[in-house]
């Protein structure tokens, strides 16, 4: 029997959801109408989600250096400053590097004429009206291995240089590209978000990857035609952008292809640090697996190789060598020195500090939610009403997303908050698999991306879009495209319980 509406609705802390609520309408207000700058209203918002906590974790004051935990522990003030600090140092950590050498690949395939090359020979096999879907169905493949925001800046290049050579349809090129690296992101192993999901919620990596990579299609697949739909409704220019001006890039674009680099040197600066991750993620799964490591060459070898493979594997390795080849393309093309390469790098990791003082801001705001209680108050709330099982994960996943920002966070936080409730009231035994409840989460962890989300600010940024055209875009694509996910799981549930 269910308790009483005011009894539940007594037991759950409201103040967090306050606070919540108080964050996000500042930072509407101050970006949309105060024009304030992303990083600074950010910032502000982590601050004042600080300064509204009435009482921090104690873990989260020791996470703090020594000198400072004394006047945290004595001043909630001080403490609100100091874990925002904290946070953002934590996030930037994360991203800083890959953001400025993905930013550095991708000027160098842009002014070499790199990225253009590549578009020519999709548009030569796919054709210019398909090729949003080309990129649509290399997106989905490659990024199974891949951080979203790591394969959106890898791509990105091809889609401005599709742009200029169609004319049109760059807000399509964008979001097939985003509708299709999100999927992975979040139903895919070795992406930390399933990992940690199925770690949570005792499921088996190989299915997972299998499940998560065929429930996607379909989603993916109406998230194109989502795409399509949000293209028509207004064209988005290709704006003016650090590195590359619009006439240089107009000029690479109409280069005779015999002026161009080759096919393989143009596509190698992407396609091999994905391989490279892919590979280390690779012999992380097949090490379960005591057959392939026999065929490998047995534990000692397969060890060593893992090493070697886990340390250019490693996405900031990874990048590295990426980004020294595509400089190497654009010296060999344009004839430069490694001096004169200088300047033209200066102008993309301008851009690139930027994407990361904003990214780490929103990671900021994220951390200090989570310091308020933001997902203690959700897990009561989920806790405390009688939902469908895979309803109640997906909303407790969008929940989480629209309320710090990060789908990874959203997902860690939701399994372990789902599966003692599975397991006390089932014990264990579902009436379907228990992989829709993983799909269920992932589908629900990427929906309602909004300003606190660094994918926001990527896509924003990188892509050259207005925060307004990001939210009409990006952030309805995702929230659509989860609600088809959520839907896709239901029906499969009824219709294959015992697959």
């Amino acid at each position: 029997m269910n308790p009483p509406f005011a009894a539940v609705h007594a037991s759950i802390n409201l103040w967090p959801f306050a606070i919540l609520g108080i964050s996000v309408v500042f930072i509407i207000l101050a970006i949309t109408r105060l024009r304030m700058h992303a990083f600074i209203a950010l910032i502000l918002a982590a601050f004042l989600a600080g300064f509204l906590t009435r009482q921090f974790p104690a873990g989260a004051i020791d996470r703090l250096p020594a000198a400072m935990r004394e006047d945290a522990r004595s001043n909630t003030w001080v403490a609100a400053v100091e874990l925002t600090a904290l946070e953002f140092g934590g996030a930037a950590g994360t991203i800083a590097i890959s953001i400025g050498l993905a930013s550095i690949i991708g000027l160098c395939l842009m002014e070499s004429g790199g990225a253009d090359k590549v578009v020519r020979r999709f548009l030569a096999v796919f054709g210019e009206k398909r090729a949003a879907l080309a990129l649509l169905a290399s997106t989905y493949i490659l990024s199974i291995p891949i951080f979203f925001d790591t394969m959106f800046m890898l791509m990105v290049p091809l889609a401005k240089a599709l742009r200029l050579r169609t004319g049109k349809d760059y807000l399509l090129y964008l979001m097939a590209i985003c509708v299709a690296a999100i999927l992975t992101h979040s139903l895919t192993v070795p992406h930390p978000g399933p990992l940690a999901m199925v770690d949570n919620l005792r499921v088996d990596p190989g299915q997972s990857l299998f499940w998560g990579v065929t429930a996607g299609i379909i989603p993916c697949l109406l998230g194109y035609f989502v795409a399509v739909w949000i293209n028509r409704r207004g064209e988005v220019p290709l704006r003016e952008t650090p590195g590359a001006t619009l006439e240089e890039l107009h000029g690479i674009a109409h280069q005779p292809e015999s002026e161009l680099p080759s096919f393989f040197w143009s596509i190698t600066p992407v396609v091999l640090p994905i391989a490279l991750i892919a590979l280390a993620s690779f012999l992380k799964i097949l090490n379960g697996y005591p057959a392939a490591v026999e065929i490998l060459g047995g534990a000692e070898a397969f060890a060593q190789l893992s090493r070697i493979a886990s340390f250019i594997g490693n996405k900031n390795i990874a990048l590295i060598i990426g980004a020294a080849i595509a400089m190497g393309v654009l010296a060999r093309q344009r004839g430069l020195s490694l001096g004169q390469l200088e300047p033209l790098i200066e102008a993309p990791l301008g851009t690139a500090a930027v994407i990361i003082l904003i990214t780490s801001a929103g990671g900021a705001f994220g951390g200090m939610l989570r310091n308020a209680g933001v997902g203690d108050a959700i897990k009561s709330a989920a806790q405390s009403y009688n939902l469908n099982l895979i309803f109640l994960c997906w909303l407790t996943a969008i929940v989480l997303r629209i309320a710090q920002g990060s789908a990874t966070v959203s997902m860690i936080t939701t399994s372990a908050i789902i599966w003692p409730m599975i397991d006390r009231a089932t014990n264990a035994v579902l009436p379907f698999h228990p992989m829709y409840v993983f799909l269920a989460i992932g589908f629900g962890a990427f929906g309602g991306s909004w300003m606190n989300d660094s994918g926001f600010w990527v896509v924003s940024k990188l892509g050259g879009l207005t925060e307004k055209e990001t939210l009409k875009s990006w952030s309805v694509l995702l929230t659509v495209t989860s609600a088809i996910g959520l839907i896709v799981t239901l029906v499969a549930s009824r219709l294959l319980p015992l697959v």
